[in-house]
């Protein structure tokens, strides 16, 4: 553990840390007190819930390079300015909107959320030298899966106790507190070295926008989508069997299982490619189906816990090596997007198989997504070098041959 005490002894990554957690986990409860607000509170279908959900996932999946590249442009606090304020409107008005009013302020609201994520890994990638990302961003990752298991918890815990409508007032509080407190913490977003980086100009996108690049967001895409598909393929499978009430405590051996092996993957010393992660992670999600009740289940979900953290902080430090430190933030940003766009087809994608065939297909789908990703993102990764970030010498050399030829 040495290595993560290093880490947190980088002087603000502490408080760093501690203040996006509170943030991440306010936000990724957003979805269940939606969901909680429509069903409860406005008595309609689920699919209604659902429909609310999708916009706000919309949004987000759209709002990460335009949020991303508006830090790169604005600066940081005028975008968490701007976010926190339209997160406090529209988490007011949630208890008196109606629906169909609901739906495009969802929207809203998904496009200008607190980026505390993307924050996170570009402050993560500015304040660690090469040999420390690894073991933050391990850190930043295992940051998430208790994110995800707390933030959804506590909502529906606190739905049973008060109205749908409190719970969103008091979610939207904690949401501009954590967007408050990261714009008053102010973290670097570049190191040292990289200060001037704005001056000199973005860099195109074809500079750093290639093959590489690419192949880490399609991974990122395909990991979401295995994840997303495992959880539903959980509930499916313990439908089935009449152990649904089990449902919880199978996901959490899945949610721990996920923060040890980000832990032993940021403690190792060489890392892996995020291809081979990814591939692993398909593979041992696969036969996850043959397990037909949940103590079986709590056992078959272990293999995928542990290659889960490890996958995803694989593919943030390949956003972050490859991203230039002028469009850092666009690059964070359509991680970002291609996450969340995972996380939205994950679950119709498993569930179209799951109803076609069997519960153990949904994990079978899910698996062969990640394997796919994997291999797509081999195959890219392997076609050509990936782009170094462009160097100022290196873009004016560029811009003076093009005027050379200019007829």
């Amino acid at each position: 553990m040495t290595g993560y005490r290093q880490i947190l002894a980088v002087p603000g990554m502490a408080s760093l840390l501690g203040v996006s957690f509170l943030a991440r986990t306010t936000i990724t409860a957003v979805v269940m007190a939606l969901t909680m607000h429509v069903v409860l509170r406005l008595n309609m279908s689920y699919v209604a819930a659902g429909s609310v959900a999708a916009a706000l996932t919309a949004g987000l999946a759209l709002g990460g390079p335009l949020l991303g590249r508006m830090i790169d442009r604005r600066g940081l606090r005028t975008v968490l300015l701007v976010t926190v304020v339209v997160q406090a409107v529209f988490w007011l008005s949630v208890p008196v909107l109606p629906y169909r009013a609901l739906l495009g302020a969802a929207f809203a609201a998904g496009l200008l959320m607190v980026p505390a994520q993307p924050v996170t890994r570009q402050a993560i990638a500015a304040m660690t030298t090469a040999e420390q990302r690894r073991a933050a961003f391990a850190l930043e990752s295992v940051q998430g899966e208790l994110s995800y298991m707390v933030g959804p918890a506590v909502v529906i815990l606190c739905a049973a106790k008060v109205s749908p409508g409190v719970v969103a007032w008091g979610l939207g509080a904690a949401i501009v507190a954590g967007g408050t407190a990261i714009a008053l913490l102010n973290p670097p977003l570049r190191a040292e070295d990289e200060a001037g980086a704005g001056a000199v100009g973005r860099p195109p996108r074809r500079e750093w926008l290639g093959v590489g690049m690419i192949a880490v967001l399609t991974m990122a895409f395909g990991t979401t989508t295995l994840l997303s598909g495992v959880d539903l393929a959980i509930v499916a499978t313990l439908e089935e069997a009449g152990q649904v009430s089990w449902a919880a405590v199978v996901l959490a051996v899945f949610g721990l299982t996920s923060v040890a092996g980000g832990l032993i993957y940021g403690a190792l010393p060489r890392p892996l490619p995020a291809w081979l992660l990814l591939g692993l992670l398909g593979l041992v999600t696969i036969p996850a189906g043959l397990a037909d009740d949940w103590p079986w289940l709590c056992v078959a979900v272990v293999g995928t816990g542990l290659f889960t953290a490890p996958t995803l902080s694989a593919v943030t430090d390949a956003v972050s090596r490859l991203a230039p430190a002028g469009v850092r933030g666009e690059a964070t940003g359509l991680q970002s997007s291609a996450q969340s766009a995972g996380f939205a087809l994950g679950s119709p994608i498993v569930g179209v198989t799951i109803d076609a065939s069997v519960p153990a297909g949904g994990f079978a789908a899910a698996g062969l997504a990640g394997l796919a990703a994997a291999l797509t993102g081999c195959l890219l990764s392997r076609r050509r070098p990936s782009p170094r970030p462009p160097t100022p010498a290196r873009r004016e050399s560029a811009r003076r041959t093009d005027a050379t030829h200019v007829p």
